[in-house]
């Protein structure tokens, strides 16, 4: 591959094996996917050549901001997958949440003018999962936590009875909490708590 070249999309049972041969040699590992939003817009809006140049600049800047062992992927449309041999979630957020900022703060080509907006989910081994497969499937989950929280942002892998609940509510009721945390100086967490312990004392005689 060259910083030229697209990469033709491959299946993703290919970066599992890639994964898996990590994992076998005894190292740790984390695994990205990414995903560009709005990107069918931008293929409908320019045409395929004009979208892939966006898909090339996307690909340029994980290849060239990654660390040298790191393998890119593309592994659909508009998605890749990153692997990033001996490095934490934590560090693979860190590197990751950069490349991101990097892309949103200039327009993708110079034809497109929009900024490629990018999101992404993380899991690692350890502690998220043992095998490629499951650490594919965990950074998938955490990718479209994050596009169901807004996109645009990175994510690491948290198993689903784990998430806050907050995370499902309407944004319009998680904006007007963060106000009244604002004006009561407390925590979110705390008003979210009473909000809970009201409802179960409202319903003490059913549980």
């Amino acid at each position: 591959m060259t910083p030229e070249t697209l990469l033709v999309p491959t299946d993703p049972s290919e970066l599992v094996a890639v994964v898996d041969g990590f994992i076998a040699a005894g190292q740790a590992v984390a695994v990205a996917l990414t995903d560009l939003d709005g990107f069918g817009l931008i293929n409908e809006s320019y045409g395929e050549k004009d979208a892939n140049a966006v898909l090339l600049a996307c690909q340029r800047t994980l290849t060239g901001s990654l660390p040298s062992d790191a393998v890119v992927m593309r592994v659909g449309g508009d998605e890749f997958g990153v692997v990033l041999v001996d490095q934490s979630a934590e560090s693979a957020l860190i590197v990751l949440e950069e490349i991101r900022a990097h892309l949103a703060g200039r327009p993708a080509t110079a034809k497109v003018k929009e900024a490629i907006r990018m999101t992404a989910g993380i899991a690692a081994k350890p502690p998220h999962a043992t095998t490629g497969a499951d650490l594919l499937r965990a950074a998938d989950q955490a990718m479209h936590r994050a596009k169901r929280d807004g996109g645009g942002r990175i994510a690491i892998y948290v198993e689903e009875k784990m998430v806050l609940k907050s995370n499902y509510y309407p944004r319009a009721s998680l904006e007007r909490l963060a106000k009244l945390s604002v004006a009561t100086g407390r925590t979110e967490a705390s008003l979210l708590r009473e909000a809970l312990d009201t409802v179960l004392d409202a319903n003490r005689d059913r549980v």
